[in-house]
């Protein structure tokens, strides 16, 4: 027994350890794989190929480079290449952007030991976020309808308004440093 709490108390000393000593963008700076599932309600998820390939550019900006799909053509012919970029807007703040270079750039930020951003797109708004820990470089998308799917409360000044909003899909994955 008291070896269990021991081992215990140290798996959490480590992890608290792993937490503060990770910094944005530095700590994330390599080439990550893995697989991303795509689950979408009703229907079986789905499983692909990412990468994320952090490196440093220039002037204080990084390469943020997405792909998807198995770049072997054997196994899958579709390969989707997304060479962003990542530059700093107020790293105090940590404020950020991802530059997608065709005159989309999207607002991140570095907070609670994630890398977080909202942006809305087709009637749809997605929430993503990455963190690493003792598994990898985590990613989660959350994509919900830009509409309220209800609106509840509103009936005095001491319950407001509630919206409430579909959940279109959730992508997950945990990719490793190569």
């Amino acid at each position: 027994m008291k070896r269990t709490v021991l081992m215990i108390m140290l798996f959490v000393l480590m992890q608290r350890i792993t937490s503060a000593q990770i910094s944005f963008p530095q700590s994330f700076i390599g080439n990550w794989k893995g697989t991303l599932t795509w689950t979408v309600p009703g229907k079986s998820p789905q499983s692909f190929t990412m990468r994320l390939n952090i490196q440093p550019a220039d002037s204080g900006r990084y390469t943020w480079q997405i792909i998807y799909g198995d770049e072997d053509p054997s196994t899958s012919p579709r390969v989707d290449n997304r060479p962003y970029l990542l530059i700093p807007v107020d790293t105090a703040k940590g404020h950020w952007v991802v530059d997608e270079r065709n005159s989309i750039v999207l607002d991140s930020y570095w907070i609670a030991n994630r890398f977080t951003g909202v942006f809305a797109v087709g009637g749809s708004t997605i929430f993503d976020a990455y963190w690493i820990d003792a598994e990898g470089l985590h990613i989660e998308f959350v994509t919900y309808n830009s509409k309220p799917l209800n609106t509840t409360g509103g009936t005095s000044k001491e319950i407001p308004p509630v919206e409430s909003y579909q959940i279109k899909s959730v992508q997950r994955g945990v990719l490793k440093k190569q």
